[in-house]
């Protein structure tokens, strides 16, 4: 059985016990996430699609970590002004493990 979520802008593909890394999610380690936007869910060959979402279907998952993502360089110049700017950015992620795929 497998469920289609949509988390942060993206979409995910998720199994029972799987770990899989998200963008952020408020919480803290060790403590249980419910995703309640399900877009497809099938089981065996039984497919079921939302329009857009699925009414009734939870993925609950465990937080493991919250980390920051690989580093992004910003790199600014002006050719012949001796203009330059460098700076960087990580963005912010979340390590979960999916525990089941319930209906409530």
């Amino acid at each position: 059985m497998y469920a289609i979520i949509k988390t942060g802008g993206t979409q995910f593909r998720v199994e029972q016990g799987m770990k899989l890394v998200v963008p952020h999610l408020a919480g803290e380690e060790g403590t249980s996430h419910v995703f309640e936007d399900v877009l497809l869910v099938a089981k065996d060959d039984k497919v079921v699609v939302g329009h857009p979402f699925i009414e009734g279907i939870q993925v609950s998952a465990k937080i493991i970590e919250q980390s920051k993502g690989a580093k992004v360089v910003i790199f600014k110049r002006k050719r012949r002004k001796g203009y330059q700017r460098k700076t960087g950015h990580r963005q912010l992620q979340t390590w979960v493990q999916i525990e089941k795929i319930t209906k409530v």
